[in-house]
């Protein structure tokens, strides 16, 4: 069984747009992370275009598959303005800046944190929102619920 940080790592290349870069890495993602196996093998499978579109439908819809932590705990955009400070401070207490062109509360800038840094702080403070993210994908019919799956299931034991 690989380390959490590799499944942390492969998560995180698993949630983001399904562009060539992820394509080309999909025979190693199935190996390093046998627990994400079933989604690489579908995504290996699907046509570029086809993937893409599932993509944008499934998390480009609104903040029904939020992939934006925050969101699930806040809600209420005025209120989770403020929310993504709390990251930016988690990733410099470990001497990482953010300067992605994402927001610090993105589902797969938090998921490279922990396998950067080994901290799950930020995913076990959001689990309750990870579980309704994960229940929503599993509702939708989405393969992308397994990544969920896989991730959720390191963070049993650190969740109590």
């Amino acid at each position: 069984m690989p380390s959490d940080a590799v499944l942390y790592q492969a998560a995180a290349l698993c949630l983001t747009y399904p562009d060539d870069a992820f394509r080309a890495r999909l025979p190693l993602l199935r190996e390093a992370a046998p627990q994400l196996r079933a989604f690489a093998d579908h995504a290996a499978v699907t046509p570029a275009r086809e993937l893409a579109a599932h993509y944008v439908q499934v998390f480009d819809g609104g903040s029904r598959h939020s992939l934006y932590l925050s969101s699930w705990r806040d809600g209420d955009v005025r209120r989770r303005g403020r929310s993504p400070a709390g990251f930016k401070d988690a990733y410099r207490a470990h001497g990482l800046e953010f300067t992605g062109e994402e927001v610090p509360d993105y589902l797969p800038a938090v998921l490279e944190f922990a396998a950067r840094t080994g901290d799950t702080c930020l995913l076990t403070e959001d689990r309750d929102g990870l579980e309704q993210l994960r229940a929503r994908l599993t509702d939708f019919g989405t393969p992308y619920a397994s990544v969920l799956d896989a991730v959720c299931a390191t963070l049993s034991t650190a969740y109590t």
